[in-house]
């Protein structure tokens, strides 16, 4: 994506490369191919070049996952994906070396069996953890490559459960007593500070100038989301919508308590030191799974159609958990819909649009339970749900939304990831001013949507008791 940043304030997105991120099992577990990630990285930034004068260049992308260098700086392996198994069973081993309790009393990370330091835990004695020297998140691996520069950008670090919520540091007693050398962690980066500037192989490779700024953004795809969601006022909750929901508050300080921990919430770090006090949610993950096992099987798969039926389908006619463990990994997810019905005992959708009409009520009560519970545990009051990613176009999911919490629900920007990455890089180079100017320049210039509840409230409070919500 390119960001424009006019004289008279305006910011525009154009689209210049879009590729496919497949990840590829191999005998010895799913990985990303991140070489082929890189050279549609390098792909892109040619196109860039022929289109714009590039001035900086930031990258993000999800978090949890890296890549380990060895001494000379060599990539040892592609890295895993955090839907490979290799993790199952190893947050229960390292309760008795660093007990859960303390882990998020430092942490303060909502307990996810494929965090970086449960993978961590699960590389135990293979050769490439011997030669291992380095650790870079994806998008401090990408990078790394495009400068040679070696360095850990802080809102990804903080999803890792390596972090100290409080002191915005790696910690080192995560490290030493999980026997992590201290050395593996890079040095911290922040928001805004310069990475490095682009390789004279990658100049040319690209055509970009040389010496053009690498700018260290929110690298976690959510911080840069966050950023973007377009709140002209206090008092709003956000849902960064797409493979995963991510719901809840930006707040000054981390919530880090018996009551958090139990309701599994995470304190990751914003722009500015904020706080991203959320929950991770399935997300639609469970909507694009359907959708390829039904393209698989030969039956029709286009989404507009089956949001139609889903919208005149009788409504909580069943639910699921979203985050029910069976729907983590690849597979036949209306198989798993299915088995978790008849687990708990209600009738499994038999028709194509009541199955999307179960996964997308399912989100809109997960949505209600976690934005709820934030709000309780943050002592807030929530007037308005900005509904932001992929899933902002999904007005079927929006309206179910804004009826599940009985709060008007703000749907757009869909890139709002391209958003924050291009604003905090613009604000790097004194072209945009707080984070309440960055917002207010989304809210001007971007198409939004707003969906008002319907009244229907105990109708979804009957649905949410039913799968255990609240």
């Amino acid at each position: 994506m390119v960001g424009r940043l006019s004289a008279a304030g305006g910011l525009r997105l154009t689209e210049v490369h879009r590729f496919a991120n497949r990840p590829v099992r191999l005998p010895d577990g799913l990985r990303w191919d991140v070489l082929g990630l890189y050279g549609d990285v390098l792909e892109g930034l040619a196109q860039a070049a022929r289109s714009a004068r590039v001035v900086s260049v930031g990258i993000d992308s999800w978090a949890v996952d890296y890549g380990l260098l060895d001494a000379s700086g060599r990539l040892l392996g592609n890295p895993y994906h955090y839907r490979d198994t290799r993790t199952e069973g190893v947050a229960d081993r390292l309760e008795r070396v660093l007990p859960a309790k303390e882990l998020y009393g430092i942490t303060g990370l909502q307990h996810l069996p494929f965090n970086t330091v449960f993978q961590l835990a699960a590389e135990g004695s293979s050769p490439q953890w011997s030669l291992a020297r380095t650790l870079l998140m994806i998008p401090d691996l990408l990078t790394y490559w495009l400068t040679g520069s070696v360095g850990a950008e802080a809102t990804n670090a903080s999803t890792t459960g390596l972090f100290d919520a409080r002191e915005a540091a790696w910690s080192n007693t995560v490290l030493d007593r999980l026997g992590i050398p201290r050395g593996l962690l890079p040095p911290l980066r922040f928001p805004g500070d310069r990475a490095g500037t682009l390789r004279p192989e990658v100049a040319e490779a690209t055509g970009l100038p040389g010496g053009t700024p690498v700018t260290a953004v929110a690298s976690h795809d959510t911080a840069s989301a966050v950023v973007a969601v377009p709140a002209t006022q206090d008092g709003f909750a956000y849902v960064s919508c797409g493979t995963w929901s991510l719901a809840g508050l930006e707040l000054g300080a981390p919530v880090i308590d018996e009551r958090a921990r139990a309701a599994n919430f995470t304190n990751e770090r914003g722009i500015d030191g904020s706080i991203r006090f959320l929950r991770n949610i399935m997300g639609l993950w469970l909507l694009t799974e359907t959708l390829r096992t039904w393209r698989s099987q030969g039956l029709p798969s286009e989404l507009g159609p089956l949001l139609d039926e889903a919208a005149a389908a009788e409504p909580f006619a069943a639910l699921v958990d979203p985050d029910d463990p069976s729907f983590l990994p690849p597979g036949d997810m209306p198989a798993r819909i299915a088995a978790y019905c008849a687990r708990t005992g209600q009738r499994a959708p038999r028709e194509q649009g009541a199955v999307v009409r179960c996964i997308l009520e399912s989100l809109a009560l997960a949505h209600r339970a976690t934005l709820r519970t934030a709000a309780e545990l943050a002592g807030r009051d929530v007037r308005v749900v900005h509904l932001v990613g992929g899933g902002s176009r999904n007005e079927l999911l929006c309206r179910l939304t804004a009826d599940a919490t009985g709060l008007p629900v703000v749907a757009g920007p869909t890139e709002a990831t391209a958003l924050g990455n291009v604003l905090v890089q613009a604000r790097a180079y004194g072209l945009v001013g707080d984070v309440h100017e960055m917002r207010a320049l989304v809210a001007a210039g971007e198409p939004l949507r707003r969906y008002e509840p319907s009244g229907k409230e105990s109708a979804w409070a009957a649905a949410a008791a039913r799968v255990g919500l609240r």
